[in-house]
């Protein structure tokens, strides 16, 4: 699944480990999501659309 959280995190001046505090992950977590090695669940991906105040449509592209 591809995604947009790079892209985000840059707009909101995040780094990865600023993203995985506020949705209570591991900054490994956040980075294999965001090269697509992982999927999150739907509850982590509401908890990161939350942070950026987006949809999540906009975050994850299906």
């Amino acid at each position: 699944m591809n995604n947009k959280i790079k892209v985000y995190r840059a707009m909101h001046n995040l780094t990865q480990e600023d993203l995985a505090e506020k949705v209570g992950v591991t900054r490994q977590t956040i980075l294999a999501i965001e090269k697509g090695k992982y999927v999150p669940s739907l509850e982590l991906g509401f908890k990161i659309s939350r942070v950026f105040k987006e949809d999540i449509e906009k975050i994850f592209i299906y």
